[in-house]
């Protein structure tokens, strides 16, 4: 399992970094004068200095040594999403709403949160479900012995991205944080639900042939 993702975050000390990917401490410095910036991010800089801009902090990746740009504690440089890549078990089908939602986090979570819930409805086709009435694909899930974490976290993509399509308790309109676990949760439910069943059936299909049917010949007695 890939290891949990740390979104770039104002002031943290270590986070995935936009630039590398990696998970790396960040030092953190004011502009213009910070020491560790390249003539690009200079003229970036000096350009939003010179139209009167203040409040500019750079971060530089200890990796990497990529500079990350912050105005008023939001990321301004690199415009790239802060959302985590989707899994690479993820059916190529759901590829594309997935990163249609990493595109808009930052600008729009509630967006996001509304198109990964419908990145749900079309896992749940692959997972033999009907994929039309999410509440219902779920309780059969259960019925066929989800666990009982995967079940939270696709009721919590479930609700909350319905919410941001029909507001109710929850409003994720401006809640980036939020909407950026719910990409971490669709990667998760993946990871249950298509990887490990995919690494255990490989390493089960090396066993002898003949192994294989002394354990169905087992299996039938119980």
């Amino acid at each position: 399992m890939r290891e949990k993702y740390s979104p770039p975050e104002y002031r943290k000390e270590a986070f995935h970094c936009p630039h590398c990917g990696v998970y790396s401490r960040q030092e953190w410095g004011i502009a213009p004068s910070f020491s560790k910036l390249d003539l690009k991010m200079d003229m970036v800089v000096g350009n939003l200095i010179s139209a009167g801009v203040s409040g500019i902090v750079v971060s530089v990746c200890e990796h990497c040594g990529e500079p990350t740009i912050w105005y008023n504690g939001s990321m301004i440089y690199p415009l790239t999403s802060i959302a985590p890549l989707p899994s690479d078990d993820m059916p190529e089908e759901l590829k594309d709403d997935f990163n249609e939602a990493r595109d808009i986090v930052s600008i729009s979570p509630r967006g996001a949160a509304a198109l990964l819930r419908l990145v749900l409805q079309k896992l749940m086709k692959h997972l033999g479900e009907k994929g039309g009435n999410l509440n219902e694909d779920i309780a059969n899930l259960v019925k066929k012995g989800l666990p009982e974490k995967i079940q939270k976290a696709l009721d919590a993509v479930r609700v909350i991205g319905n919410n941001a399509v029909h507001p109710g308790q929850i409003d994720v309109k401006d809640d980036i944080k939020t909407a950026v676990m719910l990409f971490e949760l669709v990667n998760m439910i993946v990871e249950v639900m298509i990887t490990q069943p995919k690494k255990v059936d490989d390493i089960y299909n090396k066993l002898p042939e003949s192994t294989k049917r002394s354990i169905e010949n087992r299996d039938k007695k119980i």
